[in-house]
């Protein structure tokens, strides 16, 4: 099942959010074979960070739970509110995505 991960920052945390960064592209890596989707959400000018939005394919809810409550940005206190959702994917993506790499 992929669960969607909706992880809005607490105000005034982008420094935090800058130096635990790496950290939490490498937890990412360790799971990148089961991501449908990751990225920063962002205020409307499309740089500053405000949260992360992720879609990861996890056995259970319980392992979902579990993998977040180790993510680098949860463990550092960056996240204001967490939300996990199951997500059933029935629109194939045309917009918001990087193009292939060539």
């Amino acid at each position: 099942m992929v669960y969607v991960f909706v992880l809005v920052d607490k105000p005034e945390h982008a420094e935090l959010r800058q130096r635990v960064r790496p950290a939490h592209k490498a937890y990412l890596a360790a799971v990148a074979d089961r991501i449908a989707f990751a990225g920063p959400l962002t205020h409307d000018d499309g740089v500053t960070m405000i949260g992360s939005l992720l879609a990861i394919d996890f056995d259970t809810r319980d392992a979902a739970h579990a993998w977040l409550a180790n993510e680098p940005f949860t463990r550092a206190g960056l996240y204001a509110r967490t939300e996990v959702h199951a997500f059933v994917n029935l629109w194939p993506q045309k917009a918001g995505f990087p193009p292939a790499a060539a």
